[in-house]
Formats: C-alpha cells, structure tokens, sequence
C-alpha cells in the first residue's frame, strides 16, 4: 500500500526545472514556458484585401468590422413585419384624430345655430365667472374693487367637451327656471371597433340601445324655492331677495306628462320609472308616430298647444324622442326620502347627419317651445281637485308599498338586535355557572328546543 501511495504521489508532484548557467541563466524561469497561441482547426479563409483592412476608430485600436456597418448587413427583407405594423398604426392614430375633430365640429355647429335662442332666453349660457380675489388684491384696492375687477372674469365658455363623445352646456338666470343642463352624445367616430361591436350588440340585444347621436335638455323648474335656489354673498342680499321673488308665483301642481316617438316607448317605459305611472294614448292632433303619456286626460288638453304640436310636427319623426315634464325620480324610490317631488322638462332629439348649423332649422321651433314652456307650466297647470287628488293617490300608493318595505326592514333589524342581546344574556349567565349548572342549563335548553318543535309538527298536522 506504501508504494501506490508514493506513485500517486510521485505522478502529481511537478518536474523541477533544469537550471540554466552561463548567458541565459535570467531568462530561465521562462524555459519551459508554453505557446500562449493555440493551434486553430479552423481552414484558412481567403479574405479580400479591402476586407482584410480595418479603420481604426481611436487611439485604443480597437477596430471596427463589417459588422458595425448596418446599411450593409440589413436589407429591405429585414423590415417586412416593421413596413406592415406602422401603416395600422398611422391609420388608427390619424383616424383617431379624425374622429375627434368630426365630434368637435358637430358639437360646435349645434351650439352655433342655438346659441343665439339660449342668450335670448337666458342671462348666462355657457362656464364663465369671476375668479376670487387674492389677500394682495384685496388690500391694494378694497373687497369690492377687487371683486369688479376686469382681471377676475373667466372667459366664457359655451360648449364644453367632457369626453371626446360628449359635450355640454349650461344655462341660467331666467324666470321660472332655476337653471338648464345640455349634453350632447356623438358616436365613437375615434373607435370604430367598439362603434362597430355596439352597433351588433344592440342588433342582438333589446336590452342594449343602438350608438344614436342626440341632444338632451333638462331645464329644472324654480317652483316657488328661488330664495333657497338662488345664491346670494351676504344676509342683505338674501333680504332684498326676499323682497323681490315675495310677488313672483313660479309652482305649478305636480304631474308626469309626456309626448314620446313609438319607436322608443316601450324602451322609456322599462328605463324610466315616472313614465310607469302613466297611461298611453294616441292623440288625433299629434302625428300617427307619436304618442301621448299621462296620468290624467286634462293635463293633455292644457299643454298640447297648437305651436307644441306644429313643432313636433316640423321636427319629423327621425329627430323628434321625447318630451317630459315630470317630477317624479327617474329611477324607481328605494327610500322614503326620494319620494319628494322634483320638478323638472326634459327634451331628446336626434342630431342630423350634416354638420352644418342650418342642418337645425326644423328642431329649433321645438327648441324654443320646450325653453318657454316653464311659463306655459306657470300659468295653466292649475288643475280641479279631482284630478290631483287622481295623481295623488297614485303617488301615496308608491309611498305605502315604501313604507311597508321600509317597516318589514325595521322589524327585522329589531328581531336581529334582540337575538344579538339574547345570546349575550346567555353567554354571560354560562360564564358565570359552573360545570355542574352548564350541564343542567344546556338540557333545559334542549328540552325547551324540543317541545317547541312538537308544538310546531302538532299544529302542522
């Protein structure tokens, strides 16, 4: 075993160099040194003379081959996924662009042919203002010089974009009429895609309306509460407000009253839950594709004016929707609290296919019709007392079924609050009793469990 040992050894352990004397005794550690240059098995290539020279690039020499020069190691082949993909990728960016802009003027055309109605009507149209003054404004010149200061007017603004399918307005500062809202709806003309998917959807689905471009008004109705409406800067002017609007008579009695296009009513009646409360019935004055929804036949006679029915009449079944005047909820009252009536006219139409502001002409007699008809709602909706003690009694029907739900839910959160002290009353004695008394009280418990089931299984049969 000695001698295996000693030849492993032996075999690991290195040669020791043969010791050079005379001349090149300095250089003899390196002797035996290797060839750093291993032998290559690749073949010879032969190269080019222009190949073969290098450009150098700095000082480092490091060189720069073929290889770094892209213009002569890629061709037009390389780019064919590239030449396919930015194409789309232009189309859809400027057809994007496109459609915002088309929204944009269509929106602006409508404001132009009805700005000058809404500034007739109304005192301010459109988002504008005063900014409110800075400390350092208000020390240089005074709180009220500060205040009338042309530098705190905000330009105003007609139209306003919310989204890139939807713009809106606003109106106020008109008798009768607390304020008005505007928006504008347009189709997806930046989307296609989704234009296109809800477009099919809607083929398929009753439930889902088709993309329509239209124009919603809601004027909300002061009805007797301009001192609560109206904003005023100090207890003075709410005083001299007093004062002026103690004349003014601007309530009216409560109703839901609607003129709707066929085609939608059905689709009205299902989303909207004051025109569930009414009737359905075809007018001899109105044209065959509209119709009359009311809680009571006199409503109709006072506001279906000779103008209003003209008007519709103009308007024409592509564009004419809907006009409401109601003030009930729009959804169905959950609470008690959202019974209390809200006055408000709503007015839908249909936007022509033009973008020209003469496209309007024929919608804009309605228009004016649904702005004055707050003071037509002033005047004549007055009506006998049979009739809203008719509109009364439905409303009070809605408001009993309220308050039995309302009534069940109390009952049975005070059923579920009398458990709950219950079985803390029980938890607390159980804490109290020893093992002994647990076990006797857990019987009774049971057995008291039990007969009350015999007493439920006796009655039963």
């Amino acid at each position: 075993m000695e001698h295996v040992l000693k030849g492993i050894y032996r075999a690991f352990k290195p040669e020791a160099s043969p010791i050079v004397v005379g001349d090149d005794a300095d250089f003899a550690d390196y002797a035996k040194a290797p060839d750093p240059s291993p032998a290559s098995n690749i073949p010879s290539i032969a190269v080019a003379p222009s190949e073969q020279q290098a450009i150098p690039t700095s000082s480092t020499g490091i060189t720069y081959t073929k290889w770094y020069r892209v213009w002569e190691r890629t061709s037009p082949s390389d780019f064919y996924q590239e030449a396919l993909i930015l194409p789309v990728i232009i189309f859809l960016i400027g057809l994007h662009i496109w459609g915002r802009r088309k929204n944009k003027r269509k929106a602006k055309s409508w404001i132009t042919a009805h700005a000058p109605l809404l500034e007739k009507e109304f005192a301010v149209v459109g988002f504008g203002g005063r900014k409110p003054p800075t400390v350092d404004q208000v020390q240089a010149d005074g709180l009220l010089k500060a205040i009338a200061a042309e530098e705190s007017l905000i330009p105003s603004e007609l139209l306003r974009e919310k989204t890139a399918m939807e713009y809106t307005t606003y109106a106020t500062g008109r008798q009768n009429v607390a304020f008005m809202d505007v928006k504008i709806s347009l189709f997806k003309r930046y989307n296609p895609m989704t234009l296109m998917l809800e477009s099919a959807l809607s083929f398929f689905f009753d439930s889902m309306r088709a993309p329509a471009e239209r124009m919603e008004a809601t004027a909300y109705a002061f009805d007797g509460k301009e001192k609560d409406l109206i904003p005023v800067p100090n207890k003075r002017e709410q005083e001299n407000l007093e004062v002026r609007v103690r004349g003014i008579q601007s309530s009216y009695d409560g109703f839901v009253w609607a003129i709707v296009n066929k085609d939608g009513m059905r689709q009205l009646r299902e989303d909207r839950y004051d025109l569930s409360l009414t009737s359905t019935k075809d007018h001899p004055k109105l044209p065959p594709w509209a119709s009359v929804m009311s809680e009571s036949s006199e409503i109709t006679d006072v506001l279906l004016t000779h103008d209003l029915i003209k008007a519709i009449q103009q308007a024409g079944n592509a564009t004419f929707e809907y006009l409401i005047v109601t003030d009930q909820p729009l959804n169905k009252p959950q609470k008690l609290n959202e019974t209390v009536p809200r006055k408000r006219l709503s007015l839908a139409l249909r936007l022509p296919s033009s973008s020209s502001p003469s496209a309007y002409e024929a919608t804009l007699p309605l228009f004016g019709n649904f702005l004055r008809l707050p003071d037509n709602l002033v005047t004549s909706a007055h009506f006998r007392p049979e009739v809203l003690r008719k509109i009364r009694n439905i409303r009070e029907d809605e408001i009993k079924k309220l308050k039995k739900f309302d009534d069940e839910e109390k009952a049975e959160e005070r059923k579920l609050e009398g458990d709950r002290k219950k079985k803390a009353e029980r938890d607390m004695k159980l804490k109290g009793m020893g093992a002994e008394e647990q076990r006797k009280f857990l019987e009774k418990e049971r057995e008291k469990g039990q007969r009350k089931q015999g007493k439920k299984m006796t009655k039963k049969g």
